[in-house]
C-alpha cells in the first residue's frame, strides 16, 4: 500500500525515497543492506519510479523484515541487552559479542562502531551474553591490577613488556581531554596463565621493593599506539 499522497516523481533521491515511502532513513538503509530495496538504478544515485513503486507495494513486508531497532553504539546495545535479559551486562559486552561473531558491526559513528539493531532485537541466547559480559568486561589500570593481585607498578611493567595491551579507550571523567586505557577481562585471565611470569614472587614483593617484572625487556611500541 502507498503511504503518501504526494505527486509521483520520475526518480527519487536518497532522502526522497524513504520520506515518500514512509520509512525512517535507518529503515531504508537496512532494507538496502538486506537486499529488500535495490541500489540506485538511475544516473545521479537515484531510484526510478518503477523501483520506488515496487518497494511501496511491499512496504509492510519491508517494515517487518527490517525490525524496529536502529543500529546503535555499544552503550545502547548493552542497555538493550540488560533490559532484554534482566541481567548485568558489563561495558565491553557488545565488542566481545562482535569479536565472537554474534553481533555484526554494520558501520560507525564518529569513529565508534555501530552494532546491528536487527540482531540485537532478535537476540535470544542469554548464555552468549553472559559469557561475553564476563570475558569482555573492561577495567581501568588500577582495577585491572587488583584483578591480577598486583601493585599498579607491577601492572605497568606488564604493559611495558608487551604482555598486556589495552582493548579499548575512554575519556576521563575528570578531564575529557585525557584518554583512559581499558583492559579486557579475558586478556587478564589469559595473562594469569602465562609461564613468563612468576606470579607468586611478584605478588609476594613488598611495597617499596623492586618488582621482579622490572627485568622484563621493553616491547617496542607499534606505530599509532
Amino acid at each position: 500500500m502507498t503511504t503518501t499522497t504526494a505527486a509521483a516523481l520520475k526518480s527519487y533521491g536518497p532522502l526522497q525515497f524513504p520520506d515518500r515511502a514512509g520509512l525512517a532513513l535507518w529503515q531504508f538503509t537496512r532494507a538496502q543492506r538486506l537486499g529488500l530495496i535495490p541500489g540506485p538504478d538511475v544516473a545521479g544515485d537515484r531510484w526510478s519510479a518503477a523501483v520506488f513503486d515496487d518497494a511501496v507495494a511491499r512496504i509492510d513486508a519491508i517494515r517487518q523484515a527490517v525490525g524496529t531497532m536502529p543500529d546503535v553504539g555499544a552503550t545502547r546495545a548493552e542497555e538493550h541487552l540488560t533490559e532484554r535479559f534482566n541481567m548485568t551486562v558489563h561495558p565491553g559486552t557488545a565488542a566481545e559479542l562482535a569479536r565472537r561473531g554474534h553481533l555484526p558491526v554494520v558501520g560507525d559513528h564518529k569513529g565508534h562502531p555501530l552494532y546491528c539493531g536487527l540482531t540485537l532485537e532478535r537476540f535470544k541466547d542469554r548464555r552468549k551474553v553472559t559469557r561475553a559480559s564476563s570475558a569482555g568486561q573492561l577495567h581501568m589500570r588500577d582495577a585491572a591490577a587488583r584483578v591480577l593481585g598486583l601493585r599498579a607498578s607491577d601492572f605497568d611493567h606488564l604493559v611495558r613488556a608487551g604482555l598486556l595491551t589495552y582493548a579499548a579507550t575512554a575519556r576521563s571523567g575528570w578531564n575529557k581531554h585525557d584518554v583512559v586505557m581499558l583492559y579486557r577481562q579475558a586478556d587478564l585471565d589469559r595473562l594469569t596463565r602465562s609461564r613468563r611470569v612468576d606470579w607468586a614472587a611478584v605478588r609476594a614483593t613488598p611495597k617499596g621493593h623492586r618488582s621482579p617484572l622490572a627485568a622484563l625487556p621493553t616491547q617496542p611500541q607499534a606505530a599509532g599506539r
